[in-house]
């Protein structure tokens, strides 16, 4: 039976990736922020959000990402700063909501607060330079190129969500064990100040790395 992956590369790439899912960056931070202001439920909707746009990389990467990144890195670059500029006008919203002393920070309507937090996990990924760098220059070296790539990209793509989706969720369940103490006013402003100042950081992470 032939392997679609060469056991040694691919251990070490579970170890590589184990370290880069638990080390702080844009999605992690993103999850805690969404874990503090929406709860729990939308932690895991916005985890789905992101993990649909890491299988957007993994599609782009099937494609030839590396290819594309190298002939028009200044689309890519553009790419960064929209979404990192996205999500610091998210975060200038929550800092905003703490100054109005919380409000409508924690009481949104479900339809659209799922839908918002599924969105704003999708634009958080989409234009991460982590998962850019991943797929540009973490990745390819651990691919057999004298196996198919159509082979290989799958269990990859496997190993990467799970241990991403793990990494994510914890963050974010983190984040909403906190949410509980926004019933009150001092806590929720707290809270809406702290979650700014996260999207902030994972604003500046998103244009300075892009």
């Amino acid at each position: 039976m032939v392997l679609s992956v060469d056991p040694a590369r691919y251990a070490a790439f579970l170890m590589v990736m184990s370290l880069m899912a638990v080390t702080p960056g844009p999605a992690n931070l993103f999850a805690i922020a969404t874990g503090v202001q929406r709860g729990r439920d939308q932690v895991l909707i916005g985890v789905a959000g992101m993990t649909a746009a890491t299988l957007v990389w993994f599609a782009g990467a099937a494609l030839g990402l590396s290819a594309l990144v190298a002939a028009f890195p200044a689309a890519f670059h553009l790419l960064a700063v929209v979404g990192g500029l996205y999500v610091a006008w998210l975060g200038l919203s929550s800092i905003l909501s703490g100054l109005r002393g919380g409000a409508g920070l924690i009481d949104r309507p479900a339809v659209h607060r799922s839908r918002s937090a599924f969105l704003d996990g999708f634009s958080v990924q989409i234009s991460n330079p982590k998962a850019l760098l991943f797929f540009t220059a973490v990745l390819p070296p651990f691919l057999d190129p004298d196996r198919a790539l159509s082979a290989q990209l799958p269990v990859y793509a496997a190993a990467t969500l799970v241990l991403d989706l793990a990494a994510m969720t914890a963050y974010g369940l983190g984040g909403a064990a906190l949410s509980t103490r926004l019933a009150r006013p001092g806590f929720r402003r707290l809270f809406a100040f702290g979650s700014g100042g996260l999207l902030l950081c994972v604003a500046a992470l998103i244009i300075t790395q892009g």
